[in-house]
């Protein structure tokens, strides 16, 4: 149960130590620079104290955590793991992105470059075919969940076990009801839904294109909402897998909590969407580049439009509701877009809602 509280402080070390690989080369640290400077030696020197601190500083705190939890059984020994290492991330990521844009106005990286953007309309005309076949066997682990349990109903102890401590002893434990033995599975039924369609919808959001060769990435995007869709089913399926295993414990009464069976499915997905994410790169920017046209024209500096650290976009001229983000692989909000405050109001009322129904 230990290295099940701290899966989630590894995991957040591991993916915040990759990130700056992910990202565009022109885009280090959410910092939009011309093509020409991706290399620069701040860049490169940046890169790799944030790396060192990331890697160091937060892999000592996941250990330090670890014996923490150990000593103490304590859940919440996790919890401020993953505040300490936030606390390592965040300064590192924000020193690192403050000295890259000094020295690129310090020195006018964009003097003289002529900006522009490139669109690619096909997107919305000829989208990506979405790969439903791959979401086969996700939406056959959600059935399965369903079906296990309706068998299982009648035979199922009188108390369920809902809640398990550091040791995977159980430490919450309430009346067997329609409630309490399928909100597992309503959560289940939730993420699968949710996941879907933004899967689906992802095909359509707007893409990142270099105007000094347009075509050539477009042909870049595509690849990556090709393989990054399967990426994503393939996880869903892992998920539901690892949420099967839970309900199945909790259906069957089990004495104490066995992680390995949870947390191995998940691992494996993350595995899958974090290799095929480190082999393109955002927006598929790792990708080979056929070079069919080559025009003098750069990406705008657009750093204007991102605040808090790069994180958020702001940009009442834009229609989009979801554009790709600076930092990392995938997607956020637009947070002026009118529109996005519905999207937004539904993500947060079902992180809240999923909670609730473990209750």
């Amino acid at each position: 149960m230990i290295t099940y509280l701290l899966t989630g402080p590894l995991l957040l070390v591991v993916l915040a130590w990759l990130m700056p690989s992910l990202s565009k080369p022109t885009l280090p640290f959410g910092v939009r620079v011309p093509a020409r400077h991706a290399g620069d030696p701040v860049i490169v020197e940046q890169r790799r104290a944030y790396r060192w601190w990331v890697g160091g500083a937060g892999g000592s705190l996941v250990v330090a955590g670890g014996v923490l939890t150990l000593l103490f059984n304590n859940p919440l020994a996790g919890v401020l793991v993953v505040i300490a290492v936030f606390a390592v991330i965040v300064p590192s990521f924000a020193h690192a992105r403050s000295t890259i844009r000094a020295v690129k106005q310090h020195e006018h990286w964009y003097s003289g470059l002529r900006q522009t953007v490139a669109v690619d309309t096909s997107l919305r005309t000829r989208p990506e075919p979405f790969p439903w076949l791959w979401a086969v066997p996700a939406i056959a682990l959600l059935v399965t969940t369903v079906v296990v349990g309706v068998v299982r109903y009648p035979t199922m102890p009188e108390t369920l076990a809902l809640h398990y401590d550091a040791l995977g002893q159980p430490d919450r434990v309430v009346a067997k009801s329609i409630t309490s033995a399928f909100g597992l599975v309503i959560v289940q039924t939730i993420l699968t839904a949710g996941i879907l369609l933004l899967a689906f919808l992802s095909s359509r959001f707007r893409a990142d294109l270099d105007p000094a060769n347009p075509a050539a990435s477009a042909r870049q995007h595509r690849g990556f909402v090709r393989g990054m869709a399967k990426a994503t089913l393939i996880l869903v399926a892992c998920l539901n897998l690892s949420l099967l295993f839970t309900a199945w414990q909790i259906w069957s009464g089990a004495h104490s909590f066995s992680a390995a069976p949870v947390l191995v499915p998940v691992l494996v997905g993350l595995v899958v969407v974090l290799g095929f994410a480190i082999r393109t790169g955002q927006q598929g920017s790792r990708l080979p580049v056929t070079e069919d046209e080559h025009t003098d024209a750069v990406e705008r500096d657009d750093d204007r439009y991102w605040r808090g650290l790069g994180q958020f976009y702001v940009n009442s001229d834009d229609p989009a509701i979801f554009v790709p983000k600076r930092f990392g692989v995938g997607w956020t909000i637009n947070m002026a877009n009118p529109r996005s405050i519905v999207v937004l109001v539904a993500i947060v009322a079902t992180a809240v809602a999923v909670p609730l129904l473990l209750r």
